[in-house]
């Protein structure tokens, strides 16, 4: 538990709930994990292969 608030301490870490499920006495558990965001750099790349795709399809429809 501590080192999971430890992790959502730092800059850029986040808790996700993995899955939810009840156990034999009727107790919700939540399995947790620790997700990194994305570098901006990784993230302009990712915007750059959005619109490459994009442009790709269009060009495809207006061949056919």
């Amino acid at each position: 538990m501590n080192r999971l608030l430890g992790a959502i301490r730092r800059e850029g870490v986040t808790i996700v709930p993995l899955s939810i499920y009840f156990n034999e006495r009727g107790r919700a558990k939540v399995e947790l994990g620790v997700a990194k965001g994305k570098k901006m750099a990784d993230k302009r790349q990712a915007d750059k292969d959005r619109s490459w795709q994009r442009d790709k399809a269009r060009i495809m429809r207006a061949r056919g």
